[in-house]
């Protein structure tokens, strides 16, 4: 036998030995977009751990002096040319005519900046106290705004890093929840057949016939105001769930019709295995890549949910502090025109959904292997 003909006849082998992720994973890579939001959403979910290191001030710091304070620019050179990160302080002058004020760099006001600082005390995760900051103000007591400040003076760019916890974590919340609910139900649905079937799809076709905006802020608006911060993110996250299954349960339904039809099926039946080892065993892991797909094309959903919500005021409530909660800061004309730096938490939803849907896609088209 030749080296070639031996090489050939590796060739199989080695293929077969490759598993499915290994596949999947494969085919990931070649899709560009998928990577790019693949990153970025491992990003914002690493910053959600460290939300109280990164950001340079508390979530509830506040300055009345700094109100609506512009983002200041950072500077890496002083006047004589030595390197010294700082930024500008501003001057504040008032026109009594139209009672507006307006803000210029002041060289005097020189705040420098560092790494690993001192700064707001925290509790990291709840549990472990500390006061150091991976970047900001090296004297504690002055104040950075690099995007600028809201009507209390409070840093736009430390509350956006808080709410990403919320926010993002909400949306694994509300599709955990959906996934339970479409896998027992869509997969029911699709083994037993029949009847069941009828009834299982007819009641999902109704709740899918439902506006679910109206619905949503109806079982929101239901939740009392003096609700705590905690209990109001869990039954959020229901709500948003409530119909976040339906989508779900129809894709297990297709693929759990589809699959018990075939030949290990029907031999696990006959050698006495129980539904639900039939279920979870030998069927459920055959489509195992597509749920993950689905799931991760359902979060960005989940997010703009909540943060619809919490923008219409029916959502989560201050202190709670989360994207929507934010925007509730610019829902007047007199904000958009004098602070429009209060717009950059839309910017981040926007950022976040775009790099789920992206790796959502590239987990869907990685998993299908009739696309390749």
């Amino acid at each position: 036998m030749t080296d070639t003909t031996a090489t050939a006849a590796m060739q199989p082998t080695q293929i077969e030995r490759r598993s499915q992720s290994a596949l999947i994973w494969k085919r990931f890579k070649r899709h560009k977009l998928g990577l790019i939001g693949l990153w970025v959403t491992l990003f914002i979910y690493l910053c959600t751990l460290f939300v109280e290191i990164l950001a340079p001030q508390g979530a509830t710091a506040y300055s009345t002096k700094h109100a609506y304070y512009p983002p200041q620019r950072i500077h890496f050179f002083t006047e004589n040319g030595s390197f010294k990160p700082h930024v500008l302080g501003y001057k504040v002058k008032f026109d009594y005519d139209t009672g507006s004020r307006s803000f210029i760099p002041d060289p005097r006001k020189v705040i420098a900046l560092g790494f690993w600082v001192k700064g707001d005390k925290y509790k990291w995760l709840g549990l472990i106290p500390g006061d150091r900051h991976l970047f900001g103000p090296i004297k504690p007591r002055e104040k950075m705004f690099l995007v600028g400040a809201d009507r209390l003076g409070r840093d736009v760019l430390s509350r956006t890093i808080y709410a990403s916890r919320i926010s993002m974590t909400i949306g694994l919340a509300g599709v955990a929840l959906s996934l339970v609910l479409g896998i027992a139900i869509g997969g029911l649905s699709g083994y037993m057949g029949g009847f069941t079937d009828q009834i299982i799809q007819r009641f999902i076709e109704f709740l899918q016939s439902l506006p679910s905006i109206p619905l949503w802020i109806g079982l929101a608006a239901a939740i009392p105001a003096e609700t705590p911060p905690l209990e109001t993110y869990f039954l959020i996250s229901i709500v948003l769930s409530v119909l976040g299954w339906t989508g779900l349960a129809r894709v297990v339904r297709g693929r759990f019709l589809a699959l018990k039809e075939e030949d290990f099926i029907r031999a696990a039946t006959l050698d006495g295995c129980s539904t639900s080892r039939i279920l979870f065993r030998h069927m459920l892991p055959n489509f195992t890549s597509h749920i993950i797909a689905v799931v991760t094309l359902a979060i960005p959903g989940m997010i703009l949910a909540e943060t619809a919500l919490s923008y219409l005021g029916i959502g989560l409530r201050a202190p709670v502090v989360s994207w929507g909660v934010l925007l509730q800061e610019i829902q007047n004309i007199r904000s958009m025109a004098t602070a429009p730096w209060l717009f950059f938490p839309g910017l981040i939803v926007v950022i976040a959904v775009l790099a789920l849907n992206f790796l959502g896609d590239g987990l869907r088209d990685a998993a299908d292997p009739h696309e390749h």
